[in-house]
């Protein structure tokens, strides 16, 4: 055996043990996913530990006082029940929750934020049809899934 047939058993090896860990990870997290079927409620505590939980995540901020947020409010609930497994949902109060609504310049409500790995990769104003929200999470789902090659954001 040479040096160079070593040396890329190592490699092969570090390769295979990375990629079990990131498919570990992936399950890991697809299987916490799977129970969220509603908007989880966020504020101003817990909210940087709730989204660096799940790989994607739309936030609605809204307020109760606004009519366009009463509107977009059931899309929210019926999209976190049809995406349960693969993208999770959550809601905050700005009139409860300043704080976290000031620091990422939410103006006008609803304003809908989507993460993924805990930076904003969109960002939705106005009370948008279910359509139109839906296809946003469809392309980050499916870029994601395109990024992996594996079916599963990660």
């Amino acid at each position: 055996m040479t040096y160079e047939d070593d040396h890329d058993d190592k490699e092969v090896l570090a390769i295979k043990q990375r990629k079990l860990l990131e498919m570990q990870k992936i399950a890991a997290a697809k299987s916490s996913l799977s129970n969220i079927s509603k908007p989880i409620v966020l504020n101003d505590s817990n909210f940087m530990e709730e989204v660096s939980k799940y790989p994607l995540i739309l936030v609605d901020f809204w307020a109760p006082w606004c009519g366009p947020c009463r509107m977009v409010s059931p899309i929210i609930e019926q999209l976190a029940s049809e995406y349960a497994g693969n993208a999770v949902f959550g809601k905050l109060n700005i009139d409860e929750n300043q704080l976290v609504a000031r620091s990422f310049g939410v103006q006008s409500i609803p304003t809908m934020l989507i993460f993924k790995n805990r930076k904003v990769i969109d960002v939705l104003v106005g009370a948008l049809p279910k359509a139109q929200i839906q296809m946003k999470i469809k392309q980050h789902l499916s870029d994601s899934q395109n990024r992996t090659g594996n079916g599963i954001y990660g």
